[in-house]
């Protein structure tokens, strides 16, 4: 829960301070402080990390380290080594900031695409706005690249280390915030049986056609549906993708663990919400850059239909050609 007070907090700062004028910086940059911390800003050769929200001037937003739970790193780079670097771009942007920082930057897109030789983004039409806050800053200074390197992933591996102590209290405030009363599995699913369905349980081999919808526990943000106007109204859809009920093959399809053991729990009709670790779903990973490293999910479910699978002597096994042993040269 930490990072989604940190987010409020930066939201709320920046509602506050929004009132206030940007500055004119080089390129066409502008920019407002929300908060200067008390270290010394950043130098090339060192290493910021940072939370981060990229928004364009028609309120998209194209980025949010909030959601992920963790800060992004970037290493100032001398301007010489970047093509089209130019003074009011975002490596010189790092170079205002220091420890402890929350700003706002507005990028000038028609300077960027003269400074660059690049057309300017359809997404957007006068600039990008970029809202720092700074956690840490890695000085290079005299240190080889190795030793600060070093540093910075002891820093991260601390910052997971959080995540994966925070999870069980996500999953708390979840079911307490949703007055849930949900039953748990000796694997640690929880589930919460909304309608029972009728008829026999699914089973491994059987096929179950369902609906349903991913969301994250911490946040509540959906992650992925079949269903095409929730998509649309969450940002999410993809419109190649075809939005109809989807099938699993239970034990047979490759789909997260929870699910295997959940769908075993469902009868035809059944309504569920499925609680699910990060152990039994994405785990150290995460995954699709929209579920977070050691992420609980839940998952809502609607079975339309159980298709019994194969008896087992129905089941016809293809050969498998031996593959020839590898040679060593």
């Amino acid at each position: 829960m930490k990072k989604s007070i940190l987010f409020l907090t930066a939201v709320a700062a920046l509602a506050m301070t929004s009132c206030q004028s940007f500055k004119k910086g080089d390129g066409g940059l502008e920019y407002k402080f929300i908060k200067e911390g008390s270290g010394e800003k950043a130098t090339t050769g060192d290493v910021l990390a940072f939370n981060l929200i990229v928004e364009t001037d028609r309120d998209s937003v194209l980025a949010n380290t909030y959601d992920m739970g963790l800060p992004q790193a970037q290493p100032i780079m001398p301007d010489s080594t970047l093509q089209g670097s130019y003074p009011g771009d975002p490596n010189s942007i790092l170079r205002m900031l220091g420890e402890g920082d929350s700003a706002v930057f507005r990028i000038n897109l028609d300077t960027m695409a003269a400074r660059t030789g690049q057309p300017k983004p359809e997404f957007a039409d006068k600039y990008l706005q970029f809202t720092f806050k700074v956690e840490k800053v890695f000085k290079k200074g005299d240190l080889a690249d190795s030793v600060l390197f070093e540093q910075v992933n002891k820093y991260f591996e601390g910052e997971i280390e959080k995540i994966k102590n925070a999870e069980e209290g996500k999953i708390n405030a979840y079911i307490q915030k949703n007055k849930l009363e949900p039953k748990k599995t000796a694997s640690g699913l929880q589930y919460v049986l909304k309608e029972e369905g009728a008829g026999k349980l699914a089973a491994i081999g059987d096929t179950v056609v369902l609906n349903y919808t991913g969301s994250l526990a911490a946040n509540n943000k959906i992650f992925d549906t079949n269903d095409a106007e929730l998509a649309k109204k969450n940002k999410i859809h993809q419109p190649m993708r075809t939005y109809e009920p989807i099938r699993i093959r239970v034990g047979k399809d490759p789909v997260i663990q929870g699910w295997t053991e959940g769908l075993q729990l469902l009868k035809k009709g059944s309504k569920a919400t499925f609680i699910i670790p990060s152990n039994l779903g994405y785990g150290q990973q995460g995954s699709m850059g929209a579920i977070p490293q050691y992420a609980p999910l839940v998952f809502e479910v609607e079975v339309l239909d159980i298709i019994a699978g194969p008896k087992e002597e129905e089941i016809v096994v293809p050969e498998v050609p031996a593959m020839p042993a590898p040679t060593t040269r």
